[in-house]
């Protein structure tokens, strides 16, 4: 018998922890991210240094790709929040992007069985986590058909540097 992750890969699809080389192609989406979720254009070099951040210091999360005929289809990124309610690790799922050709094929889902199934094996892993934009109704639907449920809380921010502007 066969595993998930074989028949992933043999359908063309591979699942792997993106690595340095990634980088610069990660850093372009979370850019598209943005643009086509919030409307926003980021500084560039300001993403390029923070994705290269997570990539060279996993203690700031790390990123997934989905690799189809050696193509990257889609990425995210996984970070860490301490649960002491639950004494154990909340993963936050940030900064998905599937290209748009790939997009409604499953491969997030498969991302996220992926993701679901380390965490699962990881003991000091309580949970998963994600925000979406209010608006980006496709993925409500795409996180709800995965079993997520929508909690009752509303997010705040006071960020200290804004480095993006509204797109024209």
């Amino acid at each position: 018998m066969i595993t998930a992750d074989e028949h992933r890969e043999r359908a063309g699809l591979k699942i792997r922890v993106a690595v340095l080389a990634d980088g610069e192609m990660i850093a372009a989406n979370n850019s598209r991210i943005a643009c086509e979720t919030e409307g926003r254009v980021l500084d560039s070099k300001t993403v390029r240094d923070g994705t290269l951040s997570v990539l060279e210091d996993p203690a700031n999360g790390w990123y997934l790709v989905a690799e189809y005929n050696d193509t990257v289809a889609a990425q995210c990124l996984i970070t860490l929040e301490w649960s002491d309610w639950r004494n154990g690790h909340c993963w936050w799922i940030q900064s998905v992007y599937v290209v748009p050709e790939f997009r409604r094929k499953g491969i997030f889902s498969a991302m996220y069985a992926w993701i679901s199934a380390e965490a699962c094996n990881c003991p000091d892993v309580v949970g998963l986590r994600l925000y979406v934009e209010q608006d980006n109704l496709p993925a409500h639907e795409t996180y709800r058909s995965l079993g997520m449920k929508r909690t009752p809380y509303v997010m705040y921010e006071d960020i200290f540097q804004e480095n993006d502007k509204e797109a024209e």
